[in-house]
């Protein structure tokens, strides 16, 4: 695949305006891409290259929230690496099935899958008060951290909004960690699925680079801006976030309904 695309001004600048709100809020709670996604829609490129330029600014972007969630000790590292590896594997056979699928087909998709992180989410505002993973098995552990990585990573390969909300209800429900370790280790498992993703991209053809180096660059800011409001702010800015993923989400949902 390949091409040229020529997008108007105004929507070049929404576009990397909403790449920064999207790393500032992904960085946190996820669904960076119930924000990203649209906004590349609307500029009017076809929706391989939609899903290839999204997940290059959001691979860079995820990086430098990872590393600052390293660095502030706000993530468990061993069970973030077995899940990145289960994740790498899924994203990477998910992004080869997404290029199979019409433009027709992956937007239906999102408005069916969308709701589904909504409705878990605003349901279960008040998870993850508290760290109750030393409860589990070091094998139990890894058994699980490498299943989460693998079922949050398929469907970041092949849907991709969510994908980080979807990893940190995984880690506070399944593996029982409190909301700020939750989104480190969710930040190094969507770490390793938004590079298998991109690596497939990028071989395919489908990531326009006039368009996507300067909204990773966009993004990278979000992300190292959003991390260190979520170091600074704890478990309230997480579970505040959260709401806001909720709110735009419905807000998109409406606005497709409508249109």
């Amino acid at each position: 695949m390949g091409g040229e695309f020529v997008i108007s001004v105004p929507n070049f600048l929404m576009l990397m305006g909403a790449s920064f709100l999207a790393g500032f809020l992904d960085s946190i709670a996820g669904g960076g891409g119930l924000i990203s996604l649209p906004a590349y829609t609307l500029t009017g490129i076809p929706m391989h290259f939609v899903y290839g330029c999204n997940k290059f600014s959001a691979a860079f972007g995820t990086t430098i929230a990872t590393l600052r969630y390293w660095k502030h000790k706000m993530l468990d590292i061993q069970v973030g690496i077995l899940a990145a590896m289960g994740a790498f594997a899924a994203s990477a056979l998910a992004a080869k099935v997404v290029l199979y699928f019409s433009d027709s087909t992956l937007k239906a998709m999102m408005l069916v899958i969308l709701p589904i992180v909504g409705i878990i989410t605003v349901l279960n505002k008040n998870m993850g008060e508290e760290n109750h993973s030393d409860s589990y098995t070091k094998k139990k552990k890894i058994v699980l951290a490498l299943l989460i990585g693998g079922v949050i990573g398929f469907y970041d390969g092949l849907i991709g909004p969510g994908t980080g909300t979807f990893a940190l209800m995984a880690f506070c429900f399944v593996m029982k960690y409190d909301l700020r370790t939750a989104s480190g280790n969710a930040k190094c498992l969507n770490l390793a699925s938004n590079y298998a993703a991109l690596a497939v991209f990028l071989l395919e053809g489908t990531v326009y680079f006039k368009i996507a180096i300067p909204a990773a660059v966009f993004g990278i800011a979000g992300n190292y801006f959003g991390a260190g409001f979520a170091i600074k702010k704890g478990a309230k800015a997480i579970q505040y976030m959260l709401m806001v993923v909720i709110v735009l989400l419905f807000i998109k949902m409406g606005v497709d309904f409508l249109v």
